[in-house]
């Protein structure tokens, strides 16, 4: 039900990806960009990308990276997604399930999600899944800024 994707998936990937920013209004490079970092990206160790159902309706994007306050590389879920039609069926969670197993395969400590405050459904999601806002032993929220350069 749900497989590493290789290089050789990087079109799908990019599609799904591509559909994933389309139906929530957000800009996309398009896909044969996307699919041209993609072929370059999944051979690596930094990139991880996971395709749920056959023909893949579903896709977990996940990256890599050396952090100083862990031994194992921390991973980030860049993107999960699923086709709207496709929803409702176990989809998320077994691509959910299936990255975290991956990335502590390789080592990783950390898994970080970064989700909008709006997205009350994605928030509720991570939550059921063990997530947390909150590092243990803390009170405070955790937020997250960005600025593109």
């Amino acid at each position: 039900m749900v497989r590493i994707a290789t290089a050789r998936d990087a079109d799908v990937v990019a599609t799904l990806l591509h559909d994933f920013n389309t139906e929530f209004d957000t800009p996309s490079p398009g896909v044969g960009a996307l699919a041209a970092r993609l072929r370059e990206l999944l051979p690596t160790d930094t990139t991880l990308a996971l395709l749920a159902g056959e023909p893949p309706g579903g896709v977990a994007l996940v990256t890599l990276r050396p952090n100083v306050w862990y031994e194992g590389p921390v991973a980030l879920l860049d993107e999960l997604y699923v086709r709207p039609d496709l929803r409702g069926r176990g989809l998320g969670t077994a691509l959910l399930e299936r990255a975290v197993e991956h990335v502590r395969a390789r080592g990783a400590e950390l898994f970080e999600v970064n989700v909008d405050e709006g997205d009350t459904g994605a928030r509720r999601f991570y939550e059921r899944h063990g997530f947390t806002t909150t590092p243990q032993g803390q009170s405070d929220r955790m937020l997250y800024y960005e600025r593109e350069l």
